[in-house]
């Protein structure tokens, strides 16, 4: 499978300037796949060490953190030497071993020509000791759930996605194209972007088989849980977890603390939440009143929405049919929104946009996202069918004008200028462009 973040794998590997590289991200994303395979295709050899559970390993780094002497005995270990600017070392579930995570401080000042790329949790990550991590020392990069593009390309659709990503802010998808593009938009809302799961689905197209890879994928964040949270925590993480979808499919989506857990009040809960957010497997939105940069300074951390990493996980655990995804029964239409909306928001987080919040003015008007995209703030209504209708966004368009406004939904794509700005129609199967097609439209939008 290809991902998109090999791209900055090569930049990295070239860099003569360049630190240890960590590989972060959710569990059972591809972090130690993706790592191996790059060694593979851009190195002569590829060292593999695995932390967990692996005593003789742990005792490499027990005696000092000379990079020198810790390579002689990693090549001892593998039977095999390891050489500076030909073997690429990996250290997977790097945050096992806090020692090893403290030598790359070492292996960046002493040892430089050393391809270091070590791979370990968000949650794993989060919790290294503020002593073992090698502040400064190390190049971070986070690897998410595939996007729809690389989705597209593990189903083999290169040309398309080549056409799509071309596609001008004036142009249009073609007719021809279209139901194929829809089909497998509503194809990823089923699997997700798991890798996982999506294998399972380009070699079986069994969605009986991919729920149980999410089911599997579910379980193991259970044990995660079990194995990492502070015990009195665990009842919380799992009430939380549960209780995500149900919210969600709520008429506002707000995450209300007493849904969770009859008389629960903030201040019982939210370490659990903010367990789960540093673990990466969930997003909080807050809510905005009115926009202004930087986001932040305006976002009410007290009310907002909580999303999943992955939309193929949210629909297995709420329990939401395939079937369902189709058809227009009135009775699945929040679920379907929600669905629609955390796809939506996965698609713009791994393109570094720098806040994602949420508007919302009392109880008239609201707009499911807002972005902080330059110097402008722009605001994203979400609809999960052809209707393009929303007066909570005509109504903020109303009050402040925004330069960019964007519609997304299975409408082809329009744009149009009125007093309050531009309105962009932006199908829901290219969100990955709202970035440079908002560049496109107004250079003053153009990302930091």
């Amino acid at each position: 499978m290809q991902r998109q973040i090999t791209q900055e794998l090569l930049a990295w590997k070239d860099d003569p300037a360049r630190k240890p590289l960590i590989l972060k991200g959710v569990r059972q994303c591809g972090k130690t796949w993706l790592l191996k395979q790059f060694g593979k295709e851009h190195f002569t050899d590829t060292a593999y060490f695995n932390f967990e559970g692996n005593t003789p390993l742990h005792h490499v780094f027990a005696a000092d953190l000379n990079p020198d002497r810790i390579l002689i005995e990693l090549g001892l270990l593998r039977g095999s030497p390891i050489l500076p600017g030909t073997t690429l070392l990996i250290f997977d579930e790097i945050q096992f071993c806090p020692a090893a995570l403290t030598s790359l401080k070492y292996f960046t000042e002493n040892l430089p020509a050393q391809h270091i790329a070590g791979a370990g949790s968000l949650l794993g990550i989060a919790l290294a000791g503020p002593l073992s991590f090698p502040v400064g020392k190390v190049r971070l990069l986070t690897l998410y759930p595939m996007n729809f593009p690389e989705f597209l390309k593990a189903n083999g659709k290169d040309l398309l996605l080549s056409h799509l990503n071309t596609l001008p802010i004036s142009g249009t998808v073609p007719q021809s194209i279209l139901p194929e593009l829809r089909a497998l938009y509503r194809d990823y809302l089923i699997t997700g972007g798991m890798p996982e799961a999506v294998l399972s689905w380009t070699t079986t197209h069994d969605i009986s088989r991919v729920e149980d890879v999410h089911r599997q994928i579910l379980q193991s964040y259970a044990l995660d849980f079990a194995k990492h949270a502070p015990l009195k925590d665990l009842p919380k993480l799992n009430l939380i977890w549960d209780a995500i979808p149900q919210q969600l499919a709520k008429d506002n989506g707000k995450f209300v603390f007493s849904h969770v857990k009859s008389g629960a009040r903030a201040k019982d809960l939210e370490d659990a939440v903010q367990w789960l957010i540093d673990a990466g497997l969930v997003y909080k939105v807050e809510k905005v009143e009115r926009p202004g940069i930087p986001l932040s300074a305006y976002a009410d951390a007290t009310y907002f929405k909580l999303y999943l990493a992955d939309v193929g996980l949210l629909r297995t655990l709420a329990g939401f049919p395939a079937e369902a995804l189709l058809a227009g029964n009135p009775l699945t239409s929040h679920l379907r929104g929600a669905l629609t909306e955390n796809y939506v928001l996965t698609e713009l987080i791994p393109q570094g946009v720098p806040r994602v919040c949420f508007w919302k003015s009392g109880n008239r008007a609201e707009v499911d996202f807002v972005v902080q995209e330059g110097a402008n703030v722009v605001p994203v209504e979400v609809k999960a069918a052809e209707n393009t209708r929303s007066k909570s966004l005509a109504r903020y368009r109303e009050l402040y004008a925004p330069e960019i406004s964007v519609r997304m939904s299975l409408a082809e794509m329009q744009l149009r200028r009125d007093e309050s700005g531009a309105l962009f129609d932006l199908p829901l199967m290219l969100v990955w462009r709202l970035r440079d097609m908002a560049e496109e439209l107004s250079p003053s939008a153009s990302p930091n």
